[in-house]
């Protein structure tokens, strides 16, 4: 039986009423304690800091995306049976994080849970992905083919996914992300070597190593998504440099674990 929720939040220089929803759809839809850190050079404030289930850490100094969430663990001063991991950009209504805790109840075998993410007009945000390949990280990033890389990414972002049964995904964005407590604490959190992007991929390919890894489109949070390596030269530099990581990792062109689990979703899709 799933009893109790913390969750992590981790900030870097964000507006107040952007995380302040995070913080606000946290607490009303859990009993939950959420563990914030706070990367910011100097610190931010908000009366949500004062909440008596909030606990507000000031760093002075940006640690990056991942070892922030592994510090929010080691602050959890209650055992918890689920984690959220949770971006200050997100919002969601209080049954989200109950219906997903049902849905980790029932299927003992679900190791971590992602819902469909929006855009805050409703717009789909193709966040189920494969485990990526250098073609889909850096080579579309520069093809002058726009209908090659349009198909890339496609397939990349299973574009095709059946959008009314939860599915098992491979890839799943940290952006919101429900995992066992357990599982996360004994593949030892995030992989700090990323400083900023890939570490959720990497994460999710590492719980999805002794649990299942899932996607339920019947229950959404609104993401207030910007893509920032793709208008910024140094989000790009540092997106470049953590791909390189990650294949150099799990292999730029031999990963029978990719190549596998890659299989099994579009196999899924192809039989409707």
């Amino acid at each position: 039986m799933i009893k109790d929720i913390s969750g992590s939040l981790v900030l870097f220089h964000n507006e107040p009423e952007l995380y302040g929803g995070a913080i606000s759809s946290f607490l009303n839809s859990c009993d939950g304690t959420l563990h914030i850190v706070d990367n910011s050079v100097k610190a931010l404030k908000h009366e949500l800091f004062r909440h008596p289930r909030v606990k507000y850490l000031f760093v002075g100094r940006n640690l990056g995306f991942g070892a922030a969430h592994n510090l929010a663990l080691t602050q959890l001063t209650l055992p918890s049976d689920v984690h959220l991991l949770l971006n200050p950009d997100i919002s969601f209504d209080s049954e989200v994080l109950p219906s997903l805790v049902k849905l980790l109840q029932m299927e003992a075998d679900i190791g971590a849970v992602m819902p469909r993410v929006i855009y805050p007009n409703g717009t789909h945000q193709h966040l189920s992905k494969l485990l990526p390949t250098p073609i889909d990280l850096i080579l579309r990033r520069f093809l002058p083919i726009t209908l090659l890389k349009e198909h890339i990414n496609r397939r990349y972002e299973l574009h095709a996914l059946c959008q009314d049964r939860n599915n098992d995904i491979p890839s799943l964005s940290g952006c919101f992300l429900l995992i066992r407590t357990a599982i996360l604490q004994d593949i030892g959190g995030f992989d700090e070597r990323y400083f900023m992007y890939m570490e959720d991929v990497d994460l999710v390919r590492r719980v999805g190593d002794v649990a299942r890894t899932v996607y339920c489109p019947s229950i959404s949070v609104t993401h207030d998504y910007g893509k920032g390596s793709y208008h910024n030269a140094k989000l790009l530099s540092y997106h470049l440099k953590s791909a390189v990581k990650y294949f150099n990792k799990w292999g730029w062109f031999y990963d029978p674990i990719r190549t596998t689990r890659n299989r099994r979703i579009l196999a899924t899709i192809k039989a409707g």
